[in-house]
């Protein structure tokens, strides 16, 4: 950790996850077998229908922590955060799968599949477009669970039916077969109940006045469906050593139209140290989004000014954030009233960003940087470049220009690949701009420059199926177009640094745009056109897979792990 430790002492800085690509709209939902239906298939054939190397993209981490420091009730604590945390586990389980989860894992006699299985929740390869890895299993529905696995998005789209685009609830047939939303606290009654007894038991050991707030205030909102007071609450906590992430979040498992939050947790140990050698790049939102290379209509909704930048270490994973690729870093909440009264809260999670870059980005550099350019690629600028990704996610427009319509809603299903795409892309411009004033400090533009055009090869692995994924493609393809790297005889990229710049001017003002306008049209031409693997970057992800570099990191952890 020690390369790690002098960035955060240096201040250093930037970014970027993923971004790209994504499969022209489908007019209708896909229709899967009922879970039932699916077990008794894959009970008959659990044999691979994919090459079984595929069995080991996951590199093994041990999420270890050393909690001397802790005191008893704090560790008592975070085992019960644990606890809570596996009930959103078994909640993601059946939103992605719908099927008996320990019925289904143990139907499978070979222990590598069982184990590919459980790390993609279900017959899925999350990182390979969603697509069947067993016999006998139909394609992954593009609504997963969310909605009957008969509904057309014809049939959707002409209903009329109260919380149609909620996001809490899970739409279901009444009793006449027509469509209603019934809200999470209703369909998982028991489930929440157990997980809000957790929290507020939990609650009861923190010292910390802030946080066993918020854990009530969270118990509270998974017994009422209403999440907005708890976020709130979130965006308070300022000194809490301890912390998590815990509910229905992110809409990415919803694919057929971005609406419905998954489940998942991340119980997390913040580095005060570190978080306050990070917490001035928030001060500079408001300066950063004035200068944004885009018209000032496109820019006039000022970020809240109360947002920060944290640095933690994850003890533990679960639901939708241990689903296929791993999450690095957060940017929450999602609600567009709380971001723009309170901002946003930026978590970089170094031991798992330290992991990756360790294991795939370095290995990925070997393969496919020019030896002129490979130093460039640093753990600084991977760090960097993931904090800014997330602080990007605060700039920008929340509704449509003129409307009180949210982007996320104007865009559906394209809404979380084009603000990934947005955060990678203004991440890097927000470098650029900190390096030109001094206030960034810890190496060079093309450090951030090389290892952003590492990084897509790393993100775009994560495939089809992942909204990051996705951005990259379009990413990716718009950057050749515009010249901004080139390839050798070798199959090895060098990074053209004026154009490189020039490049990520122009595609923020093309997505800022289309996000003011919720231009839905347009977005989904840019997805078509942009969103695909074309031969070339095909040949360059083949070559890191002949070469054995993991696609991404699965984890090895929970109270046991940790010696709770």
């Amino acid at each position: 950790m020690n390369k790690l430790t002098s960035f955060a002492l240096s201040l250093s800085t930037l970014a970027i996850l993923s971004a790209c690509n994504k499969a022209p709209e489908q007019t209708t939902k896909e229709v899967s077998a009922s879970p039932q239906a699916q077990e008794e298939t894959i009970q008959q054939s659990s044999a691979l229908t994919v090459d079984s190397s595929r069995l080991n993209i996951y590199y093994p981490v041990a999420l270890t922590a050393d909690l001397s420091s802790y005191t008893d009730n704090q560790k008592t604590m975070l085992g019960l955060l644990i606890d809570a945390s596996k009930i959103m586990d078994d909640l993601f389980w059946k939103q992605a799968y719908g099927g008996d989860k320990a019925t289904f894992l143990a139907s499978l006699e070979d222990e590598k599949v069982k184990q590919f299985a459980d790390i993609n929740y279900g017959p899925w390869d999350r990182l390979n477009g969603n697509k069947p890895f067993l016999k006998n299993v139909n394609e992954k529905a593009t609504g997963a669970e969310f909605y009957p696995a008969d509904m057309t998005k014809e049939e959707f789209e002409a209903a009329n039916f109260v919380d149609k685009d909620g996001l809490y609830s899970m739409v279901q047939r009444t009793s006449d077969g027509s469509l209603e939303a019934v809200p999470y606290n209703q369909v998982f009654k028991t489930e929440l109940n157990k997980a809000a007894n957790l929290l507020l038991e939990a609650s009861e050991y923190a010292a910390n006045s802030q946080f066993g707030n918020y854990l009530r205030l969270r118990a509270d909102a998974l017994l009422s469906n209403e999440y907005q007071v708890s976020d709130f609450a979130w965006m308070d906590m300022k000194n809490n050593p301890i912390d998590i992430v815990i509910g229905p979040i992110e809409t990415y498992e919803d694919q057929l139209y971005g609406y419905r939050a998954a489940f998942e947790s991340y119980v997390l140990l913040k580095d005060m140290a570190w978080s306050k050698q990070l917490a001035k790049y928030a001060a500079f939102l408001p300066e950063l989004q004035t200068g944004l290379p885009v018209p000032a209509e496109y820019k006039a909704q000022m970020p809240g000014t109360d947002a920060d930048l944290n640095a933690y270490n994850v003890i533990y994973y679960a639901g939708h954030s241990n689903a296929g690729s791993k999450t690095i870093a957060i940017n929450l909440p999602n609600d567009e009233e709380v971001q723009l009264k309170k901002g946003t809260r930026r978590l970089q999670l170094k031991n798992a960003m330290r992991a990756k870059f360790d294991n795939i980005m370095l290995p990925i550099a070997e393969q496919l940087i020019v030896e002129d350019q490979r130093s460039h690629v640093t753990f600084d600028a991977f760090f960097g470049n993931t904090m800014f990704h997330e602080v990007a996610h605060g700039l920008g427009i929340k509704t449509v220009l003129g409307s009180d319509q949210t982007v996320r809603s104007a865009l559906k299903e394209h809404a979380s690949a084009l603000e990934e795409g947005k955060a990678d892309i203004l991440g890097l411009y927000m470098v650029q701009q900190l390096l030109e004033k001094g206030e960034i400090s810890q190496g060079v533009l093309e450090d951030y420059y090389v290892t952003f055009m590492a990084g897509i090869f790393r993100s775009v692995r994560f495939g089809a199926s992942s909204a990051h994924g996705k951005a990259n493609m379009i990413r990716f393809n718009y950057f050749q177009e515009q010249g901004a790297f080139a390839q050798n005889e070798s199959g090895q990229y060098l990074v053209n640094m004026d154009k490189m710049g020039d490049a990520m001017v122009s595609l923020s003002n093309k997505i800022l745009t289309l996000q003011g306008n919720g231009d839905y049209a347009g977005v989904n031409e840019l997805v078509s056109n942009m969103g695909l693997i074309k031969p070339e970057l095909q040949s360059s992800l083949a070559k890191l897979s002949e070469a054995g570099i993991p696609v991404d990191i699965t984890f090895k952890q929970g109270k046991q792990v940790l010696g709770l």
